[in-house]
């Protein structure tokens, strides 16, 4: 019989001897396994010791891997394979097991869709040295380990130990600690809710780089399971010492852990680890990966998965090295973006330094003619002014806002990578100052959103000088040099103030905005008059951009076009109407032969009439209800026709007043 089965392969598993009965032997069976590197081995048998129940030896048994077991239960099936990692080794290779790629997403791939972020890497072994004899060590476990038989697993296990205690010396250890503090710090600046991965190579120098880091920062500590900037996760055993035993977690604790690692507003920023969360846990905001552990292969392409995930601003993953695993980053790299894909997935920060410089002198060269230099040196008061006055210098460039935006945008993604490069500190001033001019020109967008490639936001408020990250300093008020009023945005006294001022690049900018958003909040409740005043709107910015208009011309008519919304909101309270009624009323009265042919009384009553129509015939959830949408449509005709609505024109007037009902459907009921 047919159906769709879900199992784990721990399941096969012989209950005796090393063959498991067949299930089935029919061929139209398919076997789909996820995470298909790990557990699809073990063809070759294997002799282990067989125990009794106090764990004496009592003789010998042959037996084998879950992949070979579940093929003795189903000998004919398909299988197929999906995995992010394949492995390609002599003794476990995933292509061997399933036969070739059908088909290959790389990581290459990924990040030109979108779907995962570029991986960044930089090496910190300058700045912690590891002796020559460790380097050595590191060399030879890499090769010992890349053969895989037992000989050399046991000789690896020695380097190992010897490895481990020159990596985790008292003084390197120090070292680390305190360089880590000073990079991820710094990463922070620009980086808001982002989080970092420490991989220690073993549970000891993790327990002690906890210890160091804490000693140098002991805010950061909390042995509340819910508090604390750093936390240790690592699998525990029953003869740890005190120094390990104290981070012990039970899997709910663990789980705790990982739900505060995964919101970017909890305190939780650091997590040191050895080998839990390396595969498998994803919290998007991760934007940083130190490494100071041997590493490879699939488990070094595991690891890195870490901080590739897309979140907000995050331009990228960094990789810190503190151990020299640059040769085995780029071999795995290599593997898993030249099996069937193409393009390298990682830059190392030294191309993103160069990026950023050459980036930095696209911006500056836009400022040709405009000394900001003086903002440095400026108080708070005066820097408000400079950039309301670099504002107007953008803005009056031949397409200076888009550009501008685009190439600080730009500039700020690399910017972000390239911290705490030494050049990158160099240069922060000033592109904490490109990206406060962004911030305002953003803030002008006529999208209505209030904000034009949100995620730079972030590094923008982290960046600045600290005297401007206030809400004040992004407000589109204080940003144009303008006092807020307390009165309404369109009135007489607000207007003559804009028209007043001395940039008028950024007073129409400003006016626009303000005229986009009133005309907006009122769509819902007018569908007619907001569609025309968009139009108006559309117009006047079109005129400028074509150089029709100047700045000061164009705010003359977005001036008179305030007056129109002004006038409309004082229309339907002189003519008696409710918000609702005026709706209606402007859908009808919205043609000239309407209103030449019918007084402009006769439409007010139909406007009225219509509405009563409609908020009687609505019922709930009548705007998805076909039936009660013909209904209203018949209903809405008819008196149309009854007040002798021109015949020539009740189609559109019959549509218009509709979609206006629709969009005040539930109001309209609420009032009734």
């Amino acid at each position: 019989s047919g159906g769709v089965v879900f199992t784990t392969i721990q399941k096969f598993q012989p209950e005796e001897g090393n063959v498991y009965e067949m299930l089935s032997d029919r061929e139209n069976i398919v076997v789909i396994a996820d995470e298909a590197h790990r557990t699809q081995y073990g063809f070759k048998a294997k002799t282990i010791d067989t125990k009794d129940e106090q764990g004496n030896v009592i003789g010998k048994k042959i037996v084998y891997g879950f992949a070979k077991y579940m093929r003795d239960a189903l000998p004919n099936a398909t299988y197929l394979g999906f995995t992010g990692t394949p492995i390609e080794n002599t003794d476990v290779n995933t292509p061997a097991v399933f036969g070739n790629y059908v088909d290959v997403y790389d990581i290459a791939q990924a990040v030109e869709d979108g779907a995962t972020v570029r991986i960044y890497y930089e090496s910190r072994l300058a700045k912690v040295n590891l002796s020559e004899e460790g380097k050595q060590l590191v060399k030879e476990l890499d090769e010992e380990l890349d053969q895989g038989n037992l000989t050399n697993t046991q000789k690896a296990k020695a380097r190992w130990t010897q490895l481990e205690a020159l990596v985790g010396s008292e003084n390197r250890i120090k070292k680390i600690a305190k360089d880590i503090i000073a990079h991820f710090s710094h990463r922070q600046e620009v980086s808001i809710g982002g989080k970092g991965m420490i991989v220690a190579m073993s549970r000891r120098i993790a327990a002690d780089l906890y210890e160091a880091m804490i000693e140098l920062k002991p805010e950061w500590h909390s042995d509340d399971l819910n508090k604390g900037v750093i936390k240790v996760v690592m699998t525990s055993a029953s003869s740890d010492g005190p120094e390990i035993s104290k981070h012990h977690t039970t899997k709910e604790q663990r789980r705790i852990l990982a739900e505060r690692m995964k919101n970017p507003d909890d305190e939780l920023q650091l997590v040191i680890v050895r080998d839990m969360w390396l595969t498998g846990f994803d919290a998007p905001s991760m934007h940083t990966l130190y490494i100071d552990k041997p590493m490879k292969g699939h488990n070094l392409m595991q690891a890195i998965a870490r901080v590739n995930r897309v979140y907000k601003d995050k331009p990228g993953g960094l990789i810190v090295d503190y151990l020299g695993i640059a040769s085995d980053l780029k071999k795995a790299l290599s593997f898993y973006a030249d099996s069937g894909g193409k393009g390298d997935p990682t830059i190392m920060q030294e191309q993103a330094v160069q990026l950023m410089l050459e980036k930095l002198e696209v911006v500056a060269q836009m400022y040709h003619g405009f000394e900001y230099e003086n903002y440095f040196e400026a108080d708070t008061s005066q820097k408000l002014s400079m950039i309301l006055a670099a504002e107007e210098h953008i803005l009056g460039l031949e397409d200076g806002k888009k550009r501008y935006i685009n190439e600080v945008t730009a500039l700020s993604q690399s910017f972000a990578i390239a911290i705490p490069h030494d050049q990158a500190m160099d240069v922060k001033d000033e592109v904490s100052f490109f990206q406060a001019v962004k911030a305002r020109l953003a803030k002008f967008d006529g999208t209505g959103s209030g904000k034009t490639d949100e995620e730079i936001e972030t590094t923008i408020r982290q960046v600045i000088d600290k005297a401007l990250v206030t809400e004040q300093v992004i407000d589109v008020f204080d940003a144009a040099g303008i006092k807020k009023p307390d009165i309404s945005i369109l009135s007489e006294e607000f207007l003559m103030e804009l028209r007043g001022m001395e940039h008028k690049n950024v007073a129409m900018e400003v006016l626009k905005k303000l005229l986009n958003d009133e005309i907006k909040s009122r769509a819902k409740k007018n569908l007619v008059k907001s569609r025309s005043f968009m139009e108006m709107l559309e117009i006047a910015i079109r005129k400028y951009h074509n150089k029709i208009l100047t700045a000061a011309e164009v705010i003359e008519e977005l001036i008179n076009l305030s007056k129109d919304i002004v006038e409309m909101d004082k229309e339907a309270m002189h003519m008696g109407l409710s918000d609702f009624e005026y709706a209606f009323y402007t859908a009808v009265a919205n043609n000239d032969s309407a209103r030449e042919l019918m007084q402009k009384e006769k439409l007010r009553e139909l406007a009225v009439v219509l509405t009563e129509t409609i908020r009687q015939n609505a019922s709930i959830d009548w705007t998805i209800k076909e039936s009660v949408k013909a209904k209203l449509k018949v209903a809405v005709k008819r008196i149309l026709r009854r007040y002798g609505y021109p015949p020539d024109m009740q189609m559109l007037a019959t549509e218009t007043v509709l979609k206006q009902a629709e969009m005040i459907a539930s109001e309209l009921m609420d009032a009734g």
